[in-house]
Order: C-alpha cells, then structure tokens, then sequence
C-alpha cells in the first residue's frame, strides 16, 4: 500500500475527483433515524429497515462501493484514481457530518481489494459510523486485522492532508501521513487483498 500511496498523484484533490453519484449524497447531507443513528440522507431506504444496534444500522445504510466501472483495468490507471475518489468523498462527507451535527465523532472506512475474479481489479467500498460508548467498535481490533482490507479515517486525518474537507472547491493539496506495512500470504491463494489501518495517524496491514 505504500508503494501505491506514493505512486498516487493525491495533490489538487477537489469535487472534480468524486464521481457526479457520490457528489448528490455528500450534498444531500445527513440525518438522524428514529434510534438517532447518523447516516447519509440520500442512502437512507425508502422503509426503514432492521438493525442489531446503531452501529449496524450506520455502517449498513453509509456502505457503498465506489464506482469504478468507468476505470481502465491497468493498475498503474486504475489504482490512483480508485484512491483518489474514495479520499475525496471520505472527507466531503466527513466535513459535512461536523457542520450538520456539530462534532467530529464520524469516523469513515474505506475497504481496498481485488475482485475475486480471474481480472482481480481493485475494487474498494466506503462506509460510516459513530463510536458510542455503549455499543461494540466497528473493527474492534484494527491492529490485528489481517484477513481483509479497511482504513479508518476521521476528519482529523482529513485535516493532517490540508484543507480537503474545508474547500474542496478551492482545490488545495494535502500529503499523506507515513506508512507502515506488514504482509503475509492470503488463504487460499486467490489474489491478495491490502488492509490500511490506523495507528497513530496511519499504518498498514497488508495480508
């Protein structure tokens, strides 16, 4: 993951980045269900649907896979341009959630993997929740993940890489936090699948 975080041009990141689908939910905002759970407004179900907890309902409602049917299937195309839409939206969304809701307490996820076909493309998805003291953690042991692939970022993050998630219009640049990563092989042996997680600002688990 290193290796593609340095590779990826995540400069001048704007709305520009964030495919036009994505870019109606981030200005759409956000809501509170009847159970006072914080998701996406325009991803919310037409019926209101069955939830373990208000964990379970955040990350069920926020989840969605970016769109990247309209990506080149080279990596060297594909990959950089996969990272930048997801980090864009990440922090549209995330920057909005604290306006409407007025804390930072939204953390995101984002997944990166390769498609269990025989093309393997990257494929990633992105969802969000709220820690809450009284309910069990999303991921409860991000450093001991190895069997799939997720990255928690909060707005701080966003922050750490510039004024994203303030302007985005403004077209501002921000850099990436340093990276460590750890690898071993997959199950199995179809494909590999990467995991970033966070660690101080960011660290990588890489199975």
């Amino acid at each position: 993951m290193r290796a593609i975080l340095q590779t990826t041009d995540i400069t001048d990141l704007s709305d520009q980045d964030i495919p036009s689908i994505f870019l109606e939910v981030v200005e759409r905002g956000r809501s509170l269900t009847a159970a006072d759970g914080r998701v996406l407004t325009d991803l919310r179900p037409d019926a209101p649907g069955t939830y373990v907890d208000r964990l379970a309902e955040e990350t069920t409602i926020n989840g969605r896979g970016m769109t990247d049917y309209d990506l080149p299937a080279a990596p060297d195309e594909r990959t950089p341009r996969l990272v930048r839409r997801c980090l864009a939206y990440v922090c549209a969304c995330l920057r909005k959630a604290q306006v409407e809701f007025g804390d930072t307490q939204v953390k995101a996820y984002v997944s990166l993997s390769f498609a269990d076909t025989e093309e393997a493309l990257l494929t990633s998805n992105v969802t969000f929740c709220t820690p809450l003291p009284d309910v069990r953690p999303y991921i409860p042991d991000l450093e001991g993940v190895t069997d799939a692939a997720v990255a928690e970022i909060s707005l701080e993050d966003c922050s750490a890489w510039s004024c994203l998630p303030r302007c985005l219009s403004e077209r501002r640049s921000f850099s990436v936090p340093h990276l460590r990563i750890r690898k071993r092989v997959c199950a199995g042996g179809r494909g590999v699948r990467r995991r970033l997680v966070k660690a101080g600002k960011w660290s990588a688990l890489c199975p």
